[in-house]
């Protein structure tokens, strides 16, 4: 499975010298395509807040270089993600993160990871491994109907 990390540097003075980065990370062996996993890593750092509007994206040329990928390959991610509203590309200068997906906030997702380093340890325990694990998080939300996301997301009771 892949991986997702961030790598910020808001060192610079003004709004135009301050980037957000994202490493992109492949699993060829996960059966989701290229192009797709680079959407699904920007879309995730979006919703944990990694990413906000008006971070820019790594340019094209340093993740084929990164990844060793076709250049057409980022173009069409780069380009889904335009088509989504989540990023926009400027000519000469990059592609930029647009809008964000309801990131949760930071005491809330502290929380949650505690919540979730406690059950993977009782996951391990009980002798899943990596593959058990994500088979079992990915059968438990398809159980759960998606309506009910949406309420607690409003506010409403689930």
């Amino acid at each position: 499975m892949y991986s997702l990390t961030m790598t910020v540097d808001k060192a610079g003075k003004d709004a135009a010298e301050q980037t957000s980065r994202i490493e992109f990370r492949l699993d060829p062996t996960s059966g989701v395509p290229t192009y797709l996993q680079l959407v699904q890593q920007v879309e995730q750092a979006l919703r944990l807040g990694f990413l906000q509007p008006g971070d820019q994206l790594p340019k094209v040329r340093e993740v084929v270089a990164g990844l060793a990928i076709n250049p057409n390959t980022v173009l069409k991610a780069y380009r889904e993600l335009e088509h989504k509203g989540l990023a926009s590309g400027r000519p000469g200068t990059g592609t930029f993160v647009e809008s964000s997906l309801d990131p949760v906030t930071l005491p809330e997702l502290a929380g949650l990871r505690r919540s979730l380093r406690r059950w993977l340890a009782e996951a391990d325990a009980a002798g899943l491994d990596e593959d058990g694990v994500v088979a079992l998080v990915v059968s438990t939300l398809r159980d759960v109907p998606e309506r009910d996301f949406s309420e607690r997301r409003r506010g409403g009771v689930a």
